[in-house]
């Protein structure tokens, strides 16, 4: 059974790693063109989103019944990212997803932002903690293998789930030792964290705060035992799956950065919160920064996982590197930087960790990864 476990985790990766190349490949042949270096025709307009369909949609273009609309719609975006890109003011850039042949609602209805339940971030109640030390000025737990790989959440508002499970999956891995070991279950939280105990909706929304009390309350299963379906399921789970649980979560003081820069150097990565407007759904690479959106607990509609924090120097901004549930095609393999320090789109108003992540069987990855 262990061999068959592991010849499917190898299975999935060399996939995740085969499609990631084929992303990096696409953006690098045509950098130049969502750069504004080189000007395009509309001959190679269509070529180019016939190749997008193929690596991105793995379509054929053929195959696509709206196949000119969503052309036309992957034309007005690229113009939208070379208009971007061109202007020298700009500490990001824009490139091309698997989202790019979408508009800006049906992106949104794609990831059911309208979905959201009405919450206000509480995750300010516990006392901060504090660390003996100077901070680094540059923390990445992905450097020491803590991460574990980007996934994409589908078209559900699950986006809470994917931030409180790669909390738990890089705490686990960091209270272990480990560089490696399986991942957890986001679906067991879309299912069993109900809405009149812990105010969390599933596919319509949530808080990793109130997760994580979740998880305390009844331990976490793996995603191979209990796997993610991308919609509101009813709920199997019982506590004979546990393999992980924490003792609750540690709320970051809502607006201390100092706080967040601490816990990331001194804990490990953080369940953050922002919120998204239409242009992020095109970020590609630098510091992201937004003059339209809102930055207070009730206008945060988006929970990621911030992994580390930096200084670039491009853009002589500080940043947050924040891990993103919508797939390795989008952004920088998955992942973003964020301005820092001036709770930029709201990423300091909810903010939390979970404390004291155990196993709760013997040896719960190296039983998982090592054959006997």
């Amino acid at each position: 059974m262990k061999y068959t476990i592991i010849a499917l985790l190898a299975l999935v990766l060399c996939s995740a790693i085969a499609n990631q190349t084929k992303y990096e490949e696409f953006k690098a042949k045509y950098r130049s063109v969502t750069y504004g270096q080189l000007q395009y025709s509309q001959d190679s307009l269509q070529t180019m989103f016939d190749e997008f369909l193929v690596i991105f949609k793995n379509e054929q273009p053929s195959e696509v019944d709206d196949y000119q609309r969503r052309s036309t719609i992957f034309g007005l975006n690229l113009a939208m990212i070379v208009a971007h890109n061109i202007d020298s003011t700009k500490s990001w850039k824009m490139g091309i997803n698997e989202y790019t042949d979408m508009t800006e609602d049906e992106f949104f209805n794609h990831f059911r932002f309208a979905d959201n339940a009405d919450q206000k971030c509480s995750a300010t109640s516990s006392e901060p903690l504090r660390f003996d030390g100077d901070l680094p000025t540059h923390v990445d737990w992905r450097e020491s293998g803590k991460v574990t790989p980007v996934k994409n959440q589908g078209s559900c508002g699950s986006c809470w789930t994917f931030s409180t499970v790669g909390s738990m999956e890089a705490h686990a891995l960091i209270s272990s030792g480990e560089t490696s070991g399986p991942n957890f279950s986001e679906q067991q939280l879309v299912d069993c964290a109900d809405a009149s105990t812990y105010d969390c909706h599933g596919c319509a929304g949530g808080l990793p705060s109130y997760a994580f009390n979740y998880i305390r309350d009844h331990g976490m299963t793996t995603e191979e035992t209990y796997p993610y379906h991308a919609v509101d399921e009813t709920c199997y789970f019982d506590k004979s799956m546990t393999t992980v649980t924490t003792t609750g979560p540690h709320n970051i003081t809502a607006g201390d950065e100092d706080e967040l820069h601490s816990a990331l150097a001194n804990a490990g990565p953080v369940s953050i919160a922002f919120q998204v407007v239409g242009d992020f759904r095109n970020y590609e690479s630098g510091v992201y920064t937004s003059t339209e959106c809102d930055n207070g607990p009730m206008d945060v509609n988006h929970a990621v996982l911030a992994v580390g924090y930096g200084h670039n120097t491009t853009s002589d901004l500080p940043y947050y590197t924040i891990k993103n549930s919508w797939g390795d095609s989008w952004g920088n393999q998955g992942y973003f930087d964020m301005e820092s320090g001036v709770n930029m789109c709201g990423v300091a108003v909810c903010n939390s960790f979970p404390l004291n992540v155990s196993w709760t069987k013997k040896s719960a990855i190296k039983s998982f990864m090592t054959p006997q």
